[in-house]
């Protein structure tokens, strides 16, 4: 049968209290006697110097018996002092034994709660330093479940809430054509297959954030020049700039050593670039720039566009947000911010959103150890 920890602990402090007991019952016991002895002989030498008791054997008979009655009573004493002793050692060990596992309980019935979900729960701090810090732990973790619970509810809502669009115009379609009101050629047939592509397209993207957030996605980092990565995925995306009539600006003109995965970075940039241009409207400019401060690199695009409220800068980087009032031109799922962040995490660096408020354009920068 295996003995619990009150049991124990209370087992311990008696065990400590008759030990200490026992230790001053004997110690008295055998030093007592020869003290008194000692005395005794003392006191029967200044006696005899004085000449005022009897014959030697009288002297003798009556220190004995004395000695007697002195040990007689100094065992029942002890015997008393001992029972005593135990029982107020039980009284404070059991007392002890509660103050020190009352802490214990609350936590146990407190996890007991977070288990089955209830991640409100909070243990009361004890006065003990020790036992306080275990209790802020598990209110911690608690706090943290629940924030957990909270992203992964939203998630929930987030995704159904952006299958809803091109699931409902993809009902409509199939449906319009089982009813001939669509005809079924190429033009229905390409709008069929645009919200199809939108549905494949969140679903990858739902993966890859899944695999960002969760810190699975495979990266390669080789010794790489910052500058050339950015000029090269401005380049790639000039042409959609031109179409959209903003004036893209890249100013890059140094290397800047950095060991990174390009494609992972390839990917932040490009998301960047891209935002930035449905952000900002035909006439508008959007600037590109690269520099080496001090012991890292940075990269910034910034956008003459719609910019940010302070509330919305670090809203931003949450998946599926979407500014209030901000163009609805992408075609884009809103989790690539979140996953440019995974990234830029995994590759031991930030990325961060700064903006002078609306409709003053904003900038986004990413910053990278230099090698």
């Amino acid at each position: 049968m295996r003995v619990t920890l009150p049991i124990r602990l209370f087992i311990s402090y008696a065990v400590v209290a008759v030990i200490g007991a026992l230790t001053a019952f004997a110690t008295v016991r055998l030093l007592a006697p020869q003290f008194f002895d000692q005395r005794m002989g003392m006191m029967a030498g200044v006696t005899d110097g004085q000449g005022m008791m009897g014959d030697h054997t009288g002297r003798l008979g009556a220190s004995r018996s004395i000695r007697d009655a002195f040990l007689s009573s100094l065992d029942l004493a002890l015997l008393a002092g001992l029972v005593l002793s135990l029982v107020i050692a039980g009284a404070v060990a059991a007392f002890v034994t509660y103050r020190l596992l009352r802490p214990l309980e609350d936590v146990r019935a407190a996890t007991r709660r977070i288990a089955a979900g209830d991640y409100h729960a909070q243990v009361p701090l004890p006065s003990e330093p020790e036992m306080a810090a275990l209790a802020t732990d598990v209110n911690t973790l608690a706090r943290e479940l629940a924030d957990t619970e909270a992203r992964r509810t939203r998630l929930l809502g987030d995704v159904a809430h952006e299958m809803r669009t091109p699931l409902t115009a993809l009902d409509g379609y199939v449906e319009g054509m089982i009813d001939g009101v669509f005809p079924s050629d190429e033009s229905t047939l390409t709008a069929v297959t645009g919200e199809l592509r939108r549905l494949r397209r969140l679903s990858e993207d739902l993966s890859s954030l899944s695999r960002a957030q969760e810190h699975r996605l495979e990266f390669v980092d080789v010794d790489a020049d910052l500058a050339a990565l950015v000029r090269t995925a401005a380049e790639r995306l000039r042409p959609q700039f031109e179409d959209a009539g903003i004036a893209l600006t890249v100013s890059a003109p140094s290397e800047v050593p950095v060991s990174i995965d390009p494609d992972r970075i390839n990917q932040v940039v490009t998301n960047l670039l891209g935002n930035a241009m449905v952000a900002t409207d035909a006439g508008g400019t959007v600037t590109v720039s690269v520099t080496a401060r001090g012991e890292h690199a940075e990269a910034s695009v910034t956008d003459t566009g719609v910019g940010l409220a302070p509330d919305e800068v670090e809203h931003v980087f949450e998946r599926f947000y979407r500014a209030p009032g901000a163009p609805r031109r992408s075609g884009g799922s809103g989790v690539g911010l979140t996953i440019s962040r995974a990234i830029m995490q995994d590759e031991r660096g930030t990325i961060t959103a700064s903006s002078p408020g609306k409709g003053h354009g904003s900038t986004f920068t990413i910053r990278l150890p230099l090698r």
